[in-house]
């Protein structure tokens, strides 16, 4: 991966990005580039081939399949997810998985039928709508869902950014790597409601690589040692509940994570409690909250009392966000989901 960075470096464009992702990734697995038989680029915003650009004159022209994803911000996530499904489907030994963001500031739009457009109405029906950017409204009315339902306070979000800043301090990949009090996060900017600007993750820059293979190629390639097994991996998207329920916490995605995680534990035959380290998505401290309950960590409306417990961070059950979570560490959308994989396999 690359150190995420803040959008407007001039000199560090997507192919620079996944030549230094794609590079590293192939020199952590001791795997030339001539092994790797496809690829799956994830991006968001760029034009139609940025993958093939991205690779042909960063890492080589071999001619292999290179296959573009865009899929907001499980990018990055849903490219590695195609590259395992083609090593398990027995199309290919050894794939490239690879992400990257070259981002503006703030959020872009064109002018086509919004993607969400039922989502919000999901959010109008239930809140309205306020006079502030759609993601930061979506994601803080989930958490005042959480709040009217359970008692949870603002406090307990903002505890949330405060540690994943300080987690942040120990990860050189980080975006922010700057330390905040409690009060500090409290106190920064209001951007929707209780959810403060240090609780909201910014627009970044950056990129990740991994390379997946089969177990076959692993033995015939003698790369045990620095071979991580994927037990299990799930993709879910949207239920009926997430539109039908009047539901914040549903419409930005509770029960596809619920439903997610529930597969992925069965399948590797392990329970929340076997787990010591996650890596989440937290798009805002109030995603981190409600996927703490989605994920089984604690019974639903509970969350509140796992974080004043400290079983989040070091020295609780779990270490939640080590690199600082994408409130710190950063969020380019295409990258993130790679990312995600490489904390979690770099952390024993």
């Amino acid at each position: 991966m690359t150190k995420f960075e803040k959008p407007g470096k001039e000199d560090f464009d997507y192919p620079d990005m996944a030549k230094i992702a794609g590079e590293r990734a192939l020199s952590d697995a001791g795997v030339p580039y001539s092994a790797i038989e496809q690829a799956c680029v994830g991006y968001v915003y760029g034009d139609s081939t940025c993958g093939q650009r991205a690779i042909y004159h960063s890492l080589g022209l071999s001619g292999i399949p290179i296959i573009n994803v865009n899929n907001n911000c499980s990018t990055g996530s849903t490219a590695l997810f195609m590259a395992r499904q083609l090593i398990q489907g027995g199309l290919a030994d050894c794939a490239l998985a690879l992400g990257f963001e070259k981002m503006e500031r703030g959020s872009l739009t064109i002018p086509v039928t919004n993607p969400m457009d039922k989502h919000m109405e999901v959010m109008f029906n239930t809140y309205g709508m306020a006079a502030a950017p759609a993601a930061p409204q979506m994601f803080g009315n989930a958490g005042r869902e959480h709040m009217e339902k359970y008692g949870t306070t603002p406090e307990h979000f903002a505890k949330i950014a405060w540690k994943n800043h300080k987690h942040s301090t120990n990860n050189p990949y980080s975006q922010f790597q700057e330390e905040y009090s409690l009060d500090q996060v409290k106190q920064s900017r209001k951007v929707f409601e209780f959810l403060t600007l240090l609780q909201c993750c910014p627009t970044s820059d950056g990129a990740g690589a991994a390379v997946l293979a089969s177990e076959d190629f692993v033995r015939r390639h003698g790369l045990e040692r620095q071979a991580v097994e994927i037990l299990a991996q799930e993709m879910v998207t949207d239920l009926a509940t997430t539109f039908e329920d009047n539901s914040c916490m549903k419409m930005v995605g509770y029960d596809m994570t619920s439903l997610a995680a529930k597969k992925c534990f069965e399948t590797a035959g392990l329970k929340p409690s076997d787990v010591n380290v996650i890596e989440l998505h937290d798009c805002f401290s109030a995603n981190e909250l409600i996927t703490y309950e989605a994920l089984g960590l604690c019974p639903e409306g509970k969350a509140g009392e796992l974080i004043d417990r400290g079983d989040n961070t070091y020295g609780g059950q779990w270490v939640v966000n080590p690199s600082g979570g994408l409130i710190s560490k950063g969020h380019p959308l295409g990258a993130t989901g790679n990312n995600n994989y490489d904390q979690v396999t770099s952390n024993p």
